[in-house]
């Protein structure tokens, strides 16, 4: 199993980004799939997830600005940034909470860079 997220770089205030996470391999299921996002100095926080039945939850922070989705027969969530803030900046993880092999696994992606500057 791999998990692949993408889609971050430097974006001006007001901008936007989408990050994509992408699982591959042989998963049985993906129940759930969270984003985090961790600025320096500070704790990771949740920004947003999405169920394998489409119920979707947002951060106070990113309401109204960031949509998560899905496209289940590719296995990919997405992170649809707009309306992107100086404090939106930090480091962003996806986090499937998956089952395969007869157990549920709690994977981790790379992290992908936001970087939200004039």
């Amino acid at each position: 199993v791999q998990l692949q997220a993408s889609g971050g770089g430097l974006v001006q205030p007001g901008g936007s980004l989408r990050l994509s996470c992408a699982v591959s391999g042989s998963i049985v299921s993906i129940n759930a799939v969270n984003w985090y996002r961790q600025a320096p100095g500070k704790q990771r926080e949740l920004v947003a997830f999405i169920t394998s039945s489409n119920i979707t939850h947002y951060a106070d922070s990113v309401k109204g600005r960031f949509t998560i989705s899905k496209n289940h027969a590719v296995n990919t969530v997405y992170l649809q940034m707009n309306s992107l803030k100086l404090e939106d900046a930090a480091v962003y993880y996806c986090n499937p909470l998956t089952y395969y092999s007869g157990s549920s696994h709690d994977l981790w992606g790379q992290g992908t860079q936001v970087t939200v500057s004039s």
